[in-house]
């Protein structure tokens, strides 16, 4: 049993309160211990993923009690491949943070900040149904305290809304595992991958109403339709670089489907049947063409590119909802694609925004900005992998994803829905950025006597006074450059992604090394 699984959880827990309490009032060390945490999250996620990429599965165990009685945490390749993924998007974001110095702006961002990671974590490790409503608890309190980070009015309104959104899918997920503890008398999820196989089809009426509960619960974290309403008001007015962060909180939702509905209401189970994959599917079309029209809508930078976050959880719900090893192996590499993606635009979003003045996030021509070429070019290449055209990741995710819809029933929806929407929001992206960087480089107009003249671009605006912002760019650049990677090195992240999903699909050895003990 090694240790090291708790880590992801343990680190953050200490250093949030050492934060909080100790070193809030000074700049330069609540900075530096944050960042050092985080570097060492990095190390940790990179360390527990090259223990699980030979298939074993490892569990640790609270206080050494065995499973089901105690708390276990499970490693595996689902889980070790998330919690990487949040520590790298969580380095990248925090470097913004200090690059802008939007920390500044309230004394209790990176202890929050801290709280908000060992709740992600702690979701993707947990090996059990109840502490995984724990750490959704966790990770949703810091949240709360991250969106209205900062003030104002509009940020106070949407934080209001997706409190109350979030206390009421939380009320829910309780009654949910009430639910199926009465139908199963246990939470574990190993235990109950082999309990709700084992109850007759006509004694699993409550076992149905579980299943639909928590689908209900879960497609709320996820954003999918009719629960998605939240999302949008949300991300567009939270701290940009918070809802960078945010992109990984509605793949928590994902996660969960995945794992709870091929691990314990999977495909075999006659009680559940296709439920799930219907009722996903329809969300997930009607989720996709929302993201794609509010993106043409817009007409302010920030809801843009929220409802194009909106639009890509419609495309990875959609690929999810086959819940077969092949489209789940696209579903995981669209995860990928996607958080890095929407975590670039909320970035240059931020950086735009606060160099346009009164013009702000708003889509009209205003005089060119500070770092106007750099700023285009990086918002040009985030744009194109979030519509998912070529040579971005995102074309090699939309790729598989059609591949997956290969013979499956809907196969011509799921392609129209893609390929359609795929073009709106490139319109969408294209207008925005016309409109924001190149719009107002020089205005052409017709004179008195009929003749034409340019009016020269104005100076570019510097914006405020932001001394680290070099460090921004990095950031950016960094998350640039995932798009780029997961491109070069698509082969060996789908063969890991390829066994990933068999893993899922053939639990026998999850279900084992957790109730057998583990190792």
């Amino acid at each position: 049993m090694s240790h090291w699984i708790i880590a992801p959880v343990i680190l953050p827990a200490l250093l949030a309160p050492l934060i909080g309490f100790v070193m809030r009032h000074d700049k330069v060390l609540s900075r530096s211990a944050s960042v050092a945490g985080c570097v060492a999250l990095v190390v940790i996620a990179l360390g527990l993923l090259n223990m699980a990429a030979d298939g074993t599965v490892h569990v640790y165990r609270l206080g050494d009690w065995p499973a089901p009685f105690g708390i276990v945490l499970v490693l595996d390749r689902l889980s070790a491949l998330m919690v990487l993924l949040t520590s790298v998007l969580a380095l990248i974001v925090l470097l913004h943070v200090i690059g802008t110095d939007w920390d500044q702006r309230g004394r209790h961002f990176h202890a929050l900040y801290q709280f908000q990671l060992m709740g992600i974590c702690g979701a993707f490790l947990t090996g059990d149904a109840f502490n995984l409503f724990v750490f959704f608890e966790v990770l949703l309190i810091a949240s709360y305290g991250l969106m209205i980070h900062g003030g104002g009015q509009a940020r106070l309104r949407a934080g209001l809304q997706y409190v109350v959104m979030n206390l009421g899918g939380s009320t829910l997920f309780l009654f949910a595992l009430g639910t199926l503890y009465a139908a199963t008398g246990t939470l574990n999820i190993a235990d109950l991958a082999v309990k709700v196989r084992e109850i007759p089809l006509e004694d699993a009426a409550i076992l149905r109403v579980a299943a639909i509960l928590l689908l209900v619960v879960f497609a709320i974290k996820a954003a999918l339709f009719p629960v998605q309403f939240w999302l949008p008001g949300t991300y567009a007015n939270a701290p940009a670089p918070v809802a960078a962060l945010f992109a990984i909180m509605t793949k928590v939702g994902a996660y969960a489907i995945l794992r709870f509905y091929t691990v314990i209401f999977g495909p075999d189970v006659p009680a559940i049947g296709d439920m799930p994959e219907l009722w996903i599917k329809i969300g997930a079309l009607i989720t996709i063409a929302v993201g794609a029209f509010g993106v043409l809508g817009a007409r302010r930078l920030m809801p843009l590119i929220a409802f194009s976050v909106v639009g890509s959880m419609g495309t990875l719900l959609l690929a999810i909802a086959v819940f077969t090893p092949q489209s789940v192996t696209a579903a995981l590499y669209y995860l990928l694609h996607s958080t890095f993606a929407a975590a670039a635009l909320f970035l240059i979003g931020d950086l735009v925004t606060t160099r346009r003045g009164a013009s702000a996030d708003s889509l009209l021509p205003a005089p060119p900005i500070a770092n106007n070429g750099l700023l285009a070019a990086a918002f040009f290449i985030a744009a194109i992998g979030m519509a998912g055209m070529p040579p971005i990741s995102g074309f090699l995710g939309k790729l598989l994803i059609l591949d997956a819809f290969q013979g499956q029933a809907h196969q011509a929806i799921a392609w129209a829905a893609i390929l359609v929407t795929s073009l709106m929001v490139i319109v969408g992206f294209a207008r925005a950025g016309s409109l924001i960087f190149w719009k107002a480089e020089g205005v052409v107009a017709v004179d008195g006597h009929g003749a034409l003249t340019e009016t020269p671009a104005p100076v570019p605006v510097a914006g405020p006074s932001q001394p680290n912002v070099g460090i921004a760019f990095v950031a950016i650049g960094a998350c640039l450059s995932m798009l780029f990677l997961l491109s070069i090195f698509a082969g060996p992240v789908t063969s890991y992604l390829t066994a990933t999903s068999a893993e899922l699909f053939d639990p026998a050895a999850y279900v084992d090394a957790v109730l057998s003990g583990g190792n």
